[in-house]
């Protein structure tokens, strides 16, 4: 028994030596993947049978119209499964899968439904929706992936549930926020109202004794869980108005950021320190049972800061004990403004690891478009120190998604009547900057085959498979004369092509995923943008240049003083320096070279 045992260890020491798929990503840091974002309802239709999640009745009821942008359209786990080729062969080695808690199917005022395709609107934040799914079908992706030497994140919402609770004073209206000041927790319905929570000291004082004295929620608006919804939610204690905010919904400005609820989703008491230790204990138990590899966390800057630092530490011990020590977390600020120092706030005063890099999108939009200069991607340079020390290389960055809109709809909507080869050009373009500086780029699924939409949100969440609705059908994509009424599929797009073969580079050179940055060129018009990247081990460069104009460029660009060759590994680039310190760039117009110095 001992030699038997002693055998299988050796066995197992060797296979580790080796190097396996799951060993090799989870060795992997968070820079070196590229990320492939896909909302499950939209990608592909592994398995007709759920669509309507075994549910009877209507599109009210359980929330399938394949026509409706904003319904159930079909897409699933086995179907996101079955297509793990496509998305690897795409260069992405971890996918973040939109949000597959069970949902509400359908909510909104009469006349005015739309269902819970997008995952937000959560009931059951323990088990998998049966639109897409069941826990084992999740299961299944996961090892597949795995099997790939591929990364899971997961999407997650702490900040709101479904819209359950209701108000009694605002009957079937909105209910418009109710402020700590005008209804203190102290008073039932306004500083004139009976006393109530005697003894509650705030809730800033996390102290359990402190939040035992929160014993009635009717403080601005009186709360209540409708007949017949009483244990929609699961976790059980979830049902309870007591763990929420129930102040009305948010205007987005001030307190009510944090206290409101969105558009009547309803608010978690986030400060609270039962819900606290909650859900760290739901969002460990998927780590616990599917052993996937990071959380992107929705909303996190409605959500008080001292929640996320409990929260993170949890999740990253739980992931450490799992065997899983580089679990990547990162949050959504949104913002549409290019404001780093909003970003990395979040970063320092809530512990974040990382946030989507909003600031990013602005930038290389904004130069990709040719809508302004470069003085962005230029000012990133220097402000990714907010981040402190190599914090920004962990930021994913992106250029479109599913509430801000594609990236394809920013370039035409900055440049109306914009041809059809110049729009795939600055496509192009901007996928460059992506692949090549520092962030970890995240593809949103369809950018890369050209689709571009009309707008964010529903807008945005165009059919992967070929699609029954007619706006997306009736918009023309980028690249390709095919349309969303068709499959789109297509490893030959000039986009997929493009982004694989980038990908692929910057997986295999190290100053891309790892190097800092050191600003070469911009201007405040369209024109030359340059930096250097540099190998984090031996400090080789790789110069990258790119032309947002219209015209032609030459111009000379610093480099290394040690540099004396490039190799092109896309682009052209100049065999040498002209002089050392000194090389010269001729970029067409629109174009990009990555150049990397040999010695």
């Amino acid at each position: 028994m001992r030699r038997a045992l002693t055998m299988a260890l050796a066995a197992l020491a060797a296979s580790a030596a080796q190097g396996t798929p799951l060993s090799d990503l989870r060795a992997r840091t968070p820079e070196q993947d590229v990320i492939y974002f896909v909302l499950p309802d939209r990608f592909a239709n592994g398995d007709p049978a759920n669509d309507t999640g075994g549910i009877a009745g209507d599109r009210l009821s359980h929330g399938f119209d394949p026509a409706d942008k904003g319904f159930y359209h079909g897409g699933d786990l086995k179907g996101l499964t079955a297509r793990l080729d496509y998305i690897q062969g795409l260069g992405a080695s971890a996918i973040w899968v939109g949000p597959i808690f069970r949902n509400k199917p359908v909510q909104g005022a009469k006349g005015h439904e739309s269902a819970g395709y997008h995952g937000y609107w959560i009931t059951d934040f323990l088990h998998v929706d049966p639109h897409f799914g069941s826990d084992a079908d999740f299961a299944a992706l996961v090892e597949a992936a795995h099997a790939r030497g591929m990364k899971v994140y997961m999407d997650i919402i702490v900040n709101h549930t479904a819209d359950v609770i209701q108000y009694r004073e605002a009957g079937n209206a909105a209910a418009p926020y109710r402020s700590k000041a005008d209804y203190p927790f102290s008073r039932r319905g306004g500083i004139a109202g009976a006393p109530i929570n005697g003894g509650f000291a705030g809730d800033d004082d996390a102290r359990s004794a402190n939040w035992a004295h929160m014993t009635d929620p009717a403080f601005a608006y009186t709360p209540y869980v409708p007949r017949g919804e009483e244990k929609a939610k699961n976790p059980a204690w979830l049902n309870n108005p007591i763990w929420y905010h129930n102040r009305g919904d948010t205007d987005w400005k001030g307190e009510s950021a944090q206290y409101g609820d969105f558009v009547g989703l309803d608010d978690l008491a986030t400060e609270n320190p039962r819900v606290v230790k909650e859900f760290i204990e739901i969002y460990a138990s998927w780590i616990d049972r599917f052993g996937i590899d990071g959380y992107r966390i929705d909303t996190a800057k409605h959500v008080n800061p001292q929640f996320w630092r409990a929260f993170v530490p949890a999740m990253q011990a739980r992931a450490r004990a799992r065997g899983i020590p580089n679990f990547h977390i990162f949050g959504e600020v949104a913002t549409g403004d290019y404001d780093p120092a909003l970003l990395a706030g979040w970063v320092h005063r809530a512990g974040l690891p990382a946030v989507l890099d909003f600031a990013f999108m602005r930038a290389a939009t904004d130069a990709a478009s040719g809508r302004t200069g470069t003085r962005e991607l230029a000012r990133m340079v220097d402000d990714d120190a907010l981040y402190g020390p190599r914090g920004a290389l962990r930021l994913p960055t992106f250029l479109g998604n599913h509430d801000n809109g594609r990236f394809a709809m920013a370039l035409r909507e900055a440049r109306p009547g914009i041809g059809a080869q110049e729009w795939l050009a600055r496509d192009l373009l901007g996928h460059a900057m992506l692949l090549t500086l520092r962030g970890v780029p995240t593809i949103y699924y369809g950018d890369e085959q050209g689709f571009a939409g009309r707008g964010g949100d529903q807008s945005s969440r165009q059919d992967m498979f070929a699609s029954k609705v007619a706006e997306y059908n009736q918009d023309v994509l980028v690249g390709t004369a095919s349309t969303t009424a068709a499959a789109n599929f297509t490893p030959g797009h000039p986009l997929y092509q493009a982004i694989a073969r980038l990908a692929q580079i910057r997986r295999s050179t190290p100053a891309l995923w790892g190097g800092r940055t050191i600003l070469r060129a911009s201007g405040e018009g369209p024109g030359l943008f340059a930096v250097s990247r540099l190998d984090p081990k031996t400090g080789a460069e790789v110069l990258l240049a790119f032309n947002t104009s219209g015209q032609p460029i030459t111009a000379q660009v610093s480099v290394e003083a040690a540099t004396g060759r490039f190799n092109a590994l896309s682009g052209p680039c100049p065999a040498a320096p002209a002089a050392p310190g000194s090389a010269t760039i001729s970029l067409p117009a629109f174009g990009y070279a990555i150049c990397a110095a040999t010695k």
